[in-house]
């Protein structure tokens, strides 16, 4: 994509943007939906076909079909969503084992509703909800061996950011031992906006920034902002330089207005 696309869904305002990764000419190996769920819903997502093993990019678009299959066909409710996200991931991992050639993916998910959310993820990519004050609510934490020492202190962020084994997960769709994180439902006001990505923005911008980044100005400006410090980190403009297929989705509510047209 050249630049970020917006969208009406839901109750809110959804900016998307994805690349693949500068200077290489394989396919972009990320997938992304927003799939609206009855009027007042819709679910989120981003998954990230594993580099280095076969069809990283059929897994991730296999995830995204099954989302399609379960979650579409359902009027928003959230207990029912809930069981149709994890029945999706679940018919996508079975997909992929029965492939047979070892492809795997991530995901990273989030359904919303009029004034609420809930997240899912497997393996390293990312979910973040974040308030204009810059308090981070809630975030998701990689399923890896980097994200579990950056989470339990062991690693400061910075020298996550410096070790090689930082692209290495735990945990994908694609294998016999897949566990799915899902998050509590939790407020979701007008104040908030939730971030959904891959590793290709979480390697090369560190989370002050994009915090920062998230807080102020339209979403089109933002997803800008941060694609383009993302690729500056992919050229080594700062941090170690992790040139990876990059995709983010960023979402906020809009002001509603009652029937005499005022806020």
């Amino acid at each position: 994509m050249e630049a970020a696309e917006l969208y009406r869904l839901g109750r809110g305002s959804v900016s998307v943007f994805s690349a693949r990764s500068p200077g290489r000419s394989r396919c972009n190996e990320d997938a992304a939906a927003l799939i609206p769920v009855g009027r007042q819903a819709a679910v989120l997502a981003v998954a990230d076909g594993v580099g280095g093993l076969p069809a990283g990019a059929k897994a991730a678009a296999a995830v995204i079909a099954a989302l399609l299959r379960h979650v579409g066909r359902r009027n928003g409710r959230s207990p029912e969503l809930r069981e149709s996200i994890l029945a999706a991931i679940e018919s996508a991992n079975r997909i992929i084992l029965g492939w047979g050639t070892g492809s795997a993916t991530t995901l990273a998910l989030a359904e919303v509703h009029v004034d609420s959310l809930r997240t899912y993820h497997v393996g390293d990519s990312m979910a973040l909800v974040a308030n204009r004050r810059g308090q981070v609510k809630t975030e998701t934490v990689a399923h890896s061996p980097v994200g579990y020492a950056l989470e339990s202190g062991f690693l400061s962020e910075s020298a996550a950011a410096r070790r090689r084994d930082r692209h290495l997960v735990s945990n994908v769709i694609g294998s016999p031992d897949l566990h799915v994180s899902v998050s509590a439902e939790m407020p979701f006001s007008m104040q908030d906006t939730l971030l959904i990505a891959t590793d290709g923005l979480v390697d090369n911008v560190r989370k002050k920034r994009i915090v920062e980044l998230m807080q102020n100005g339209s979403l089109a400006g933002c997803s800008k902002a941060l694609a383009d410090l993302a690729r500056r980190g992919m050229n080594g403009g700062s941090g170690p330089g992790r040139p990876d297929d990059l995709t983010l989705i960023l979402y906020r509510r809009t002001a509603t207005r009652s029937r005499n047209g005022t806020p």
